[in-house]
C-alpha cells in the first residue's frame, strides 16, 4: 500500500468510525503523535486518550465514537503521516484558545485575570470546558459574572495552582494548594488513567504554555470546606442517616481527615426497609455498625473515575460493585444514585435512594434468596420460623427450590415439619467452623455429621454449594439435596451374618458399603456361598473404612478408596460409578456409615481377582500364600503364579 492509499484509508476510518477499537489502537501507536478523542454515544461525555490510555471503544456500557487529532503540542504537516510537527507554544491565556476553552478565556477577560496569565510566572490552570460553563447552574453563573471584581476572579483563581503540574505529577490522593486563599484542590489519579480535580475529570491534558500548563476539566469546581459529617448533619434528606451515625461509633470518623466515599441513603430509602427492620437494626449495635460501614469506602471514588463495574471493599468488610450506565452511576448494577460527587475535605458523598443492607446486619431468615423461597415459605407455613427466638442463633441448611418435588410437597405436614427441622441447626455455625466428624444438633434434637473432602463439604448425604452467608444471628448454607439423617445402623443382609462380618459394621466409626442387590448374588451357588473364607474376601471388598458421600467425590478424576479386603476400589466421576459398575441408588445414610447400592458383585483386580475367579470355577479350591508365591489347587489342576 502506497502513501496515497494509506491516507485514503485513514480518511475513511475517520469519517465512519467503523473500525474496531483494537485496530484504532494499533494505528494510533504507529502514527506519530496522533491521539484519539472518544465520545460516548447519546451523551456529551468525551474522553481524551493516547495509545497507553485507551478505553476500548466502550465506556460505561455505551459505544464510543472516535475522532483523531494531534496530541497536545503537535500539529499536522502536508504530505506527512500523523502529527510530526511541534506546535508553537503560547502563554496560558493563549493556550486556552488552543484547547477550545473559549468561555474560560472570555471570563479571564471579564474578571481582569488575563494580564496575570499572560505575564511571567508558572501556573497550572484547570480550565472548565465550554460545556462545563453551559452546565453550570444559571443562578450561580450569573452571580459570578455580576460581581466580576471579586467572585469571578476568585473562582478562576481557585482553578489555578502557582506552579506547573503535568498529569504525571498529579498523584492519587494528593492535595495541591490553589491560588485562592491557599484552599486545597483534591486530586485523584485512578488506575484507568482518569485524573480528577475535586471530582472534575481532566478531559484534555498537558497543553504546555510558556508560563505553565493548561488542563481542560469537565465542570466548574467550587471551594470545599465541609467534612462528610458536616454535610449529612445539615442535609434535610439525610436526617435518618445522621441519626443512625449519631447512635453508632462511626460519626467521629466522618469528621476526621481521611479519604472516604459515602453512599448516603435518603430518608425515604430507609423507610423502604420497614419500621420493624430499622428498629431492630438500631437496637443492635453490631448490626447498626455493619449497616453504616457497608455504605463507606476507605477510598475516594468520584463518578468520573468509573468506566465500568468494579468491586470495592467496604469498611464492613464485604464488597459492593460500583459501575456506570451512560451518565448514571450504579451500585450493584442498579441505578440508585440520586446525586453524585458532593466533594468534602475528607472524601465524597453520593446520595442514593436505596439502603444497602449487608448480610451481617440481617437476621438469619433474611439471608434466604429467591432461589430458596420454597424452603423459606415452608419454614414459615409450618410454624418453624415463629418458634425461632430473636435472642438465639441458628444455622439454615437450605436446599434450592428445585429440590422440592411434587412428591415431597404432597407429604403429610407433620412429616414435612420433621424433615425441615433437620435443616435448622441450634447454633450459628459458619463455613470455616466445620470439620470432619463434627456433629451438629438440629432444633428437632437430631445430630447431623459433617464430612470434609478435598473438594466438598458435606452434611450427612448432602453437600454444600458455594454461597454460604453469615447474618447477625445466624448463618446460611446452601445444600444440594434434602438431608436424610441416619436412623439405623446398617446390616449387610444375611450374607454378612453368614460370613461373620456383622460385628464389623456394628462397630463405632464410619464405613462406606457398596451393597450388591439380591440379583447380584444369583451367580453364586449354595456351595460358593458356603465357603466362608472366599465369601469374606468378596464382601470385605465392598466395604471401605470411612464415609464417602457421592457429592464429596471429586468429579473428573478417579477416586481410589481402599477396601477392608485391602485392594482399591475405583470411583469415577461424581455419578458414583465404582469399578465401572453403575450405582443406581446412593447416599443411604446410617448412623455409622453410608450405603451405595450396586447391581453387580465387585471383584478385586490382580492376584486376588484371579483367586476369586478360580474360586468361582473350582469345585474344591485351596489357596496357599508362600510369601509372593501363590498356589491354587483343585481336583483337576494346580496353578502357581507370582
Amino acid at each position: 500500500m502506497n502513501i496515497e492509499q494509506l491516507l485514503s484509508f485513514l480518511h475513511i476510518c475517520i469519517l465512519y468510525n467503523s473500525i474496531s477499537s483494537n485496530y484504532f489502537n494499533n494505528i494510533n501507536c504507529v502514527l506519530p503523535n496522533v491521539c484519539a478523542l472518544q465520545q460516548v454515544m447519546g451523551t456529551k461525555k468525551k474522553y481524551f486518550s493516547t495509545c497507553r490510555n485507551w478505553y476500548r471503544g466502550s465506556i460505561c456500557g455505551k459505544k464510543a465514537t472516535v475522532i483523531y487529532e494531534c496530541c497536545p503540542g503537535y500539529m499536522k504537516m502536508d504530505g506527512m503521516l500523523g502529527c510530526p510537527a511541534v506546535a508553537p507554544i503560547d502563554h496560558v491565556y493563549g493556550s486556552l484558545s488552543i484547547v477550545k476553552a473559549s468561555s474560560t478565556q472570555n471570563y479571564a477577560d471579564i474578571s481582569k485575570l488575563r494580564p496575570e496569565i499572560e505575564g511571567p510566572g508558572s501556573f497550572t490552570f484547570f480550565a472548565p470546558s465550554n460545556e462545563a460553563w453551559d452546565n453550570l447552574d444559571t443562578t450561580v453563573r450569573d452571580a459570578l459574572v455580576s460581581n466580576v471584581n471579586i467572585e469571578l476572579y476568585n473562582a478562576l483563581h481557585y482553578h489555578m495552582v502557582n506552579k506547573r503540574l503535568l498529569t504525571k505529577d498529579l498523584k492519587n490522593g494528593i492535595k495541591v494548594t490553589s491560588m485562592y486563599n491557599d484552599l486545597d484542590l483534591h486530586i485523584n489519579h485512578y488506575s484507568n488513567g482518569i485524573v480528577t480535580v475535586n471530582c472534575a475529570r481532566i478531559i484534555y491534558a498537558n497543553q504546555i504554555a510558556t508560563n505553565g500548563v493548561v488542563h481542560v476539566i469537565d465542570r466548574v469546581i467550587s471551594t470545599i470546606g465541609n467534612t462528610i459529617q458536616d454535610v449529612i448533619e445539615v442535609n434535610d434528606d439525610l436526617t435518618t442517616l445522621s441519626d443512625l451515625f449519631q447512635n453508632s461509633e462511626l460519626l467521629e470518623k466522618l469528621g476526621q481527615p481521611g479519604h472516604y466515599t459515602l453512599f448516603a441513603p435518603t430518608n425515604e430509602a430507609f423507610e423502604q426497609l420497614g419500621i420493624d427492620v430499622l428498629e431492630r437494626i438500631q437496637s443492635d449495635k453490631q448490626a447498626l455498625k455493619a449497616l453504616l460501614s457497608f455504605h463507606l469506602l476507605d477510598s475516594i471514588q468520584c463518578s468520573e473515575g468509573i468506566l465500568a463495574g468494579t468491586s470495592y471493599e467496604t469498611l464492613e468488610g464485604n464488597n459492593i460493585e460500583i459501575g456506570c450506565d451512560g451518565e448514571s452511576l450504579t451500585v450493584n448494577g442498579i441505578k440508585m444514585v440520586r446525586q453524585k460527587d458532593i466533594v468534602t475535605t475528607n472524601g465524597v458523598i453520593h446520595i442514593i435512594d436505596k439502603a444497602l443492607v449487608p448480610d451481617s446486619a440481617k437476621q438469619v431468615m433474611e439471608l434466604l434468596g429467591s432461589s430458596q423461597s420454597t424452603f423459606s415459605d415452608m419454614v414459615s407455613e409450618l410454624g418453624l420460623s415463629s418458634g425461632m427466638r430473636s435472642d438465639a442463633e441458628y444455622t439454615l441448611l437450605a436446599p434450592f427450590n428445585s429440590v422440592f418435588s411434587d412428591e415431597i410437597m404432597s407429604m403429610d405436614q407433620d412429616l414435612l415439619k420433621i424433615i425441615l427441622e433437620n435443616h435448622i441447626l441450634k447454633n450459628k455455625i459458619v463455613l470455616g467452623q466445620l470439620y470432619n466428624g463434627q456433629q451438629l444438633e438440629t432444633i428437632g434434637g437430631k445430630l447431623l455429621r459433617v464430612f470434609i473432602y478435598r473438594s466438598a463439604v458435606c452434611i450427612e448425604n448432602s453437600c454444600l454449594i458455594r454461597g454460604s452467608k453469615e447474618g447477625s444471628n445466624g448463618a446460611l448454607h446452601l445444600m444440594r439435596t434434602l438431608l436424610k439423617p441416619a436412623e439405623k445402623t446398617m446390616i449387610f443382609l444375611s450374607l454378612m451374618e453368614a460370613a461373620g462380618l456383622t460385628d464389623v459394621l456394628r462397630q463405632e466409626g464410619g464405613f462406606t458399603l457398596f451393597a450388591p442387590s439380591d440379583k447380584a448374588f444369583a451367580g453364586l451357588s449354595e456351595r460358593d456361598m458356603a465357603d466362608i473364607n472366599a465369601l469374606r474376601t468378596i464382601l470385605l471388598y465392598h466395604i471401605n473404612n470411612g464415609i464417602f458421600i457421592g457429592g464429596g467425590l471429586e468429579p473428573g478424576v478417579t477416586n481410589l478408596l481402599k477396601s477392608l479386603q485391602g485392594s482399591n476400589l475405583k470411583i469415577a466421576n461424581n455419578t458414583v460409578k465404582v469399578n465401572s459398575v453403575q450405582v443406581p441408588e446412593a447416599d443411604m445414610m446410617a448412623t455409622n456409615g453410608v450405603i451405595h447400592f450396586v447391581n453387580k458383585l465387585l471383584y478385586p483386580e490382580g492376584k486376588t481377582f484371579i483367586q476369586l475367579l478360580s474360586y468361582k470355577s473350582a469345585k474344591k479350591l485351596y489357596i496357599k500364600n508362600y510369601g509372593n508365591l501363590y498356589e491354587i489347587t483343585n481336583q483337576e489342576f494346580t496353578v502357581h503364579f507370582m
